[in-house]
């Protein structure tokens, strides 16, 4: 993907998720990213920034299973559950993916990454926990950006697979 310095400067968006926006016919989103001034690396400061419940926020996480990437999205009020992810992917062994990993899966740092618009393909798994909300906000590929969007068209988007793989209350 080529893009231009300028779609970071007006969107806020990173230039290969701007790109990705663009591709998918979603140039309105552009339009929806808001940029703050402090990063908002946790669920919790994105939810305080952006001024919203903090199972809106759209978590991306990237995990391991058997060595292979898979991207899970998730509610900001939750954790994931690897053992439900492990079962899910039929894996041995299921880890949180390294920085560096991350990065080379998605081409985004650990705080930015979106639900889509990755480096690679990745198998995408989404948690029903984000249907509840009319409207989820996402990484928009940088820990100061976000956008908004409704969870289905987010997931659809993402290539995601409805599941369960959130933590159960003990």
């Amino acid at each position: 993907m080529t893009t231009s310095a300028t779609d970071a400067d007006t969107s806020g968006a990173h230039p290969r998720f701007a790109a990705a926006l663009r591709e998918l016919g979603l140039t309105d989103v552009l339009g929806q990213v808001r940029r703050f001034p402090d990063a908002t690396r946790t669920a919790a400061e994105a939810a305080t920034a952006i001024g919203c419940e903090l199972s809106q926020i759209c978590k991306s996480l990237i995990f391991a299973a058997d060595g292979v990437p898979v991207l899970v999205l998730m509610d900001g009020a939750s954790r994931v559950d690897v053992e439900r992810v492990r079962q899910e992917l039929g894996a041995r062994r299921v880890t949180r993916a390294t920085a560096d990993v991350v990065r080379e899966t998605t081409g985004y740092a650990i705080g930015g990454v979106p639900p889509f618009g990755h480096r690679t393909a990745t198998r995408v798994l989404a948690d029903r926990s984000l249907l509840g909300h009319d409207v989820v906000w996402a990484a928009a590929g940088t820990p100061h950006t976000v956008f908004p969007m409704e969870p289905k068209t987010l997931i659809a988007h993402a290539g995601g697979t409805l599941v369960d793989v959130r933590e159960r209350p003990a």
